[in-house]
């Protein structure tokens, strides 16, 4: 088979950048509103939460993820 007289090389996209380093705080951002949904969650089931809380009923399930979200989230955009 005959060789190409073509000059070209393979294309090679361009390099990406290399993406900034978070913020020194989002690693105990990340921690510390995990724990807090966790903690949470854990006081609304053992029915340990102070009088106001309570009367919610079960939007206290959606006050405690509300944190854990946010937590996944600042995890997923960490570098």
């Amino acid at each position: 088979m005959p060789k190409s007289r073509s000059k070209r090389s393979r294309y090679q996209p361009p390099p990406r950048p290399r993406p900034k380093p978070s913020p020194p705080w989002v690693g105990p951002t990340i921690v510390v509103s995990l724990i807090v949904g966790l903690i949470y969650i854990l006081l609304f089931y053992m029915g340990a939460l102070p009088g106001f809380l309570d009367q919610r009923g079960n939007l206290n399930l959606a006050i405690g993820f509300g944190p854990l979200v946010f937590g996944l989230l600042l995890a997923t955009r960490w570098t």
